[in-house]
């Protein structure tokens, strides 16, 4: 028997509007459907899901692709692009620890010639041939490398000298340390390592760790001499180009980072010799011996960031310990920290912290870093080899934004 109302609607066709439940349980309100041979949208298909099609004025569900979609959109995902890029900067590093030998040199050669290299433009503008204005670069670079290499072998033949004429001092004031750490309550292995670190001994060990530095550094030295007239001409070569770096980009990166170099060196240079003839006339003053070597090792130190007053106090202070007793010391102690903390700390950072632009605890990490990747060196050439590393792989990039803010650049968003 037929229904008064007509046939009702089969389960294939449901009328406009009304609520269906769909496979997975969920209910939607239907909508005619397209007509059978229509295909399915690419969404649809790749889903794997119908996809119903909107009523007129309502906006139709879409539903997030999948995460595997997401991954193969957009590459790698972010963990994993990380964990590859510490994996090769590891293996790079590693290969440069172990042509250490050769890369040292060259990092050294490379900041003397962009110290130098200013000499170039007034010499030119002047109408100097371009061989006779690289000619003025490599000997100004020379005599760079003259007075550091001379102020260190004097200093290293004075301090090798000066060790057996104080031996006995030596000797005394370590017993003094010692009983002194034992009334404080220390044990006896502790105190003897305390104070075996001024034992005669281990000072000589040390001196002749420092004379045989100074003979690798010589014969090292013979490479530095080789890449500063290579790389002279090299920079004469390139700056007569249009594009040193091929873009406009690369070279207010690249000027940049050569400027900031430039300044940095220039100004620790000439805060440095403020210090060192400070430091030195105030220890010839109390009779601290060979205060020429002190002043010539805060000089060095005031190169390496952070800890390099550290470096440079401890001899003088000991020195001074040993040669008139604790209030010598303390007195050593107050005006370096005098000098040092007034010059270093509060008015060279106004000079150099925008051409440097790094963090603190990026700055000390990088001095041990690239201690241990080239050596002692790598404590002087630190801060423009982690320069160097930031302007090579995050300047380039607009999307490190963060990571330069991280790294205590004070314009991250500039290129």
């Amino acid at each position: 028997m037929t229904d008064a109302a007509g046939p009702g609607p089969s389960a294939d066709e449901a009328p406009t509007g009304a609520t269906v439940e769909s496979p997975l349980g969920a209910t939607t309100e239907s909508s005619t459907r397209p007509p059978a041979g229509t295909p399915a949208s690419p969404t649809a298909a790749a889903a794997g899901t119908a996809v119903a099609e909107p009523v007129q004025g309502q906006r139709p569900a879409v539903e997030p692709p999948s995460p595997s979609v997401r991954v193969a959109a957009g590459g790698l995902a972010h963990g994993t692009r990380v964990l590859i890029t510490i994996a090769a900067a590891c293996i790079v590093f590693a290969g440069v620890w172990f042509a250490r030998d050769i890369l040292a040199p060259a990092a050294v050669a490379a900041v003397v010639v962009i110290i130098a290299h200013p000499v170039r433009r007034p010499l030119e503008r002047r109408g100097w041939p371009s061989w006779l204005a690289t000619t003025a670069v490599i000997v100004v670079a020379y005599l760079i490398l003259a007075i550091l290499s001379t102020l260190l072998v004097v200093a290293s033949a004075q301090f090798i000298g000066l060790l057996p004429d104080y031996a006995d001092e030596l000797t005394t004031t370590v017993q003094a340390v010692y009983d002194w750490l034992t009334s404080l309550g220390m044990t006896s292995e502790a105190a003897s390592s305390a104070a075996a670190a001024i034992d005669p001994k281990t000072l000589l060990g040390f001196a002749a760790g420092v004379a045989d530095a100074v003979l690798g550094a010589a014969t090292a030295f013979f490479f530095v001499l080789a890449y500063v007239i290579f790389m002279a001409a090299d920079a004469s070569s390139l700056s007569r180009g249009d594009r040193v770096f091929g873009t406009a980009t690369g070279d207010t990166i690249g000027t940049r980072y050569f400027s900031g170099v430039r300044r940095y060196y220039v100004v620790n240079a000439s805060f440095g010799l403020v210090v060192a003839v400070l430091d030195g006339l105030f220890l010839w003053w109390i009779g601290v011996p060979i205060p020429i070597v002190w002043a010539i090792l805060a000089f060095v130190t005031n190169f390496i960031p952070n800890i390099g007053f550290v470096i440079g106090l401890i001899p003088p202070a000991v020195l001074a310990l040993v040669v008139g007793g604790w209030p010598l010391a303390l007195a050593v102690v107050a005006a370096y920290c005098v000098i040092n903390v007034v010059l270093q700390v509060l008015v060279q950072p106004k000079f150099v912290s925008d051409a440097v632009g790094l963090s603190l605890t990026l700055t000390f990490f990088s001095v041990v870093f690239w201690t241990l990747v080239i050596g002692p060196i790598g404590a002087i050439l630190c801060i423009p080899l982690t320069l160097l590393v930031r302007a090579l792989l995050l300047e380039p990039d607009r999307g490190a934004v963060a990571l330069r803010r991280l790294s205590g650049d004070p314009h991250p968003e500039r290129t």
